[in-house]
């Protein structure tokens, strides 16, 4: 465990380079090419970082006045995922939730019930965080854990049935999104589009960046279009004229360099996603692999990060306006891309759309972030990490997902038969997907 712990601790960076080298080996590319192209992700990881933590730094003293001058006074802080990924590997079942993760992923594979290789290791802290709650809702550590394998199963039912969706709208053919935030919102999204498909009138609209910019001009350039949002927040904000402009360029910087970084993560995975289809193929004839990555590859998106920086002064309005919710929205508003990154591929990149199912869907997190603030304020506190001043902490993106408000309800209430029945719906849903759904689809 002390051996896995030190990894995590290396970050995305650093161990994603390393864990790309060592399956390129694997798939018999050649050592320097391999290793080029781990070292590339690496890099793309570390622009992206630079460039969310640009937003980061944009949005936090943007945000800060709008609580100021408009009087938000919300008993709950939002810390964001940051913090929200170091509880949950600070606790004891945490650093579990990667070997669990991989076992799970492996028998999966074996068994033909899962196509998503997942190789995004860093990101099981999505797991470790249920299981860690439950844990603490429980006092039982193997229902914990027996929870975990119930989450990862559920995340790569999500990440398989997304993934033609990602290959078609991002264009990442052989790619899955095995993320615990942005996989659930997939699902989320669907209901939506056979809503906006119905709706006379509107289902004839389409507003994606390719169009605002027709109609618009320079004006609906990507680059143009968040700094124009960017001056809005600013103004929203009563910030002053020069800070007001920085925050402009800031967003505009960003709708600019993080599609880049984006392609930097997708020119050093291209050879071993090549590389790995290239084996199924050989030896499993008619098999599909997908690459389990971080949707951090779909941040970049245009219609994406459009929609995310709109919904950010929506979010603080819906935090002041919704009754009963005690979450003051913070450090996940640089997050919103993740969020909504599977959104768009679900409306083809529509930012209407987006932003209202969006809406709709920080509605629901905030609820259950509020219903969460408690165990997640607990949670820090037996992880020993030091929430400062604040009573009371939330998260909006983990601590506010609708599917671990189902989780961890059915494991608090119904225990062992709870998570059984959702073990075996799990099971079933994987089986469908990838057994009998892929059958008929091969037959037509």
């Amino acid at each position: 465990m002390q051996v896995i712990q030190w990894i995590v601790n290396l970050g995305a960076s650093v161990f994603l380079p390393i864990l790309l080298f060592i399956f390129g080996l694997i798939l018999r590319i050649r050592p320097g090419k391999a290793f080029k192209a781990g070292l590339t992700v690496g890099i793309g990881f570390i622009g992206l970082n630079l460039v969310i933590g640009i937003l980061t730094d944009s949005l936090g003293p943007a945000t800060k006045l709008m609580i100021q001058n408009y009087g938000l006074h919300l008993q709950t802080i939002d810390v964001g995922w940051p913090a929200a990924s170091a509880i949950a590997y600070g606790t004891v079942l945490g650093v579990m939730a990667i070997p669990i993760g991989i076992i799970v992923n492996v028998i999966l594979l074996g068994l033909g019930l899962t196509k998503t290789l997942d190789i995004d290791i860093w990101n099981y802290w999505h797991v470790a965080f249920t299981g860690s709650i439950l844990y603490m809702l429980t006092d039982n550590m193997y229902l914990g854990i027996f929870a975990m394998v119930v989450v990862t199963m559920f995340t790569y039912f999500f990440a398989d049935l997304s993934a033609p969706a990602v290959a078609k709208f991002y264009g990442l053919e052989g790619i899955s999104f095995p993320h615990g935030l942005s996989a659930p919102g997939y699902v989320f999204a669907l209901p939506f589009k056979w809503l906006f498909d119905h709706i006379p009138g509107f289902n004839k609209l389409h507003v994606d960046a390719q169009s605002v910019q027709k109609r618009l001009g320079i004006f609906g350039d990507a680059t143009v279009l968040g700094t124009i949002i960017g001056l809005v927040i600013g103004i929203l904000a009563k910030m002053p004229i020069n800070k007001t402009l920085n925050l402009a360029v800031s967003m505009g910087a960003v709708m600019m360099l993080m599609p880049r970084m984006v392609s930097l993560l997708m020119e050093g995975l291209t050879p071993i996603s090549e590389a790995a289809n290239s084996l199924v193929k050989k030896h499993f004839p008619g098999k599909k692999l997908y690459i389990g990555m971080d949707s951090a590859l779909a941040i970049g998106q245009e219609g994406v990060l459009s929609a995310s920086l709109i919904l950010v002064p929506i979010t603080l309005l819906l935090a002041v306006i919704l009754p009963g919710n005690k979450v003051l929205p913070f450090g996940d508003l640089a997050t919103l891309p993740y969020f909504l990154a599977l959104f768009a591929a679900v409306f083809g990149g529509d930012i209407l759309r987006t932003v209202i199912a969006g809406a709709v869907d920080i509605t629901v997190s905030l609820y259950v972030a509020t219903w969460m603030a408690p165990l997640i304020t607990k949670l820090a506190k037996a992880a020993n990490y030091n929430i400062g001043s604040n009573s009371s902490i939330s998260a909006l993106s983990d601590g506010g997902l609708w599917t671990n408000f189902i989780f961890l309800n059915v494991g608090k209430n119904f225990a062992w038969i709870g998570l059984a029945i959702l073990f075996v719906i799990a099971l079933g849903l994987l089986y469908w997907l990838n057994k009998v759904h892929d059958k008929k689809a091969t037959e037509a």
